[in-house]
Order: C-alpha cells, then sequence, then structure tokens
C-alpha cells in the first residue's frame, strides 16, 4: 500500500482519548492513548505504556 501525505492543512483537527485498561482479572492494568483524525478512517496511532516510571528511572 503506497503511503499518503499528511493533510497539514488547518482544518485536519486530531481526536485524542486517554484509557485505562484493566487486565487479568483486575491483577494487571496500563494506560492507552488514542490520537485519531475524524477526516481519515486510517490516520490513527495506539500507544500504551506497559511499565511504571520507577523501573524506568
Amino acid at each position: 500500500m503506497p503511503s499518503q501525505p499528511a493533510d497539514n492543512s488547518p482544518s485536519a483537527e486530531l481526536q485524542s482519548e486517554a484509557y485505562h485498561i484493566t487486565v487479568d482479572g483486575g491483577a494487571d492494568s496500563f494506560c492507552a492513548l488514542s490520537i485519531k483524525s475524524p477526516e481519515n478512517d486510517r490516520a490513527w496511532l495506539i500507544s500504551d505504556t506497559v511499565t511504571d516510571l520507577e523501573s524506568m528511572r
């Protein structure tokens, strides 16, 4: 699939949502961030963090 150039026009507003997801019956959880373009259903990004900040020091 060929890549498409990004739409950098001011009308291309992005939407974001944050999630706190719990798994394994509440034994583990992580945060996720979703960023998407309402004008293009193929332009989206979901990122998750599965480690706590203390372990990154």
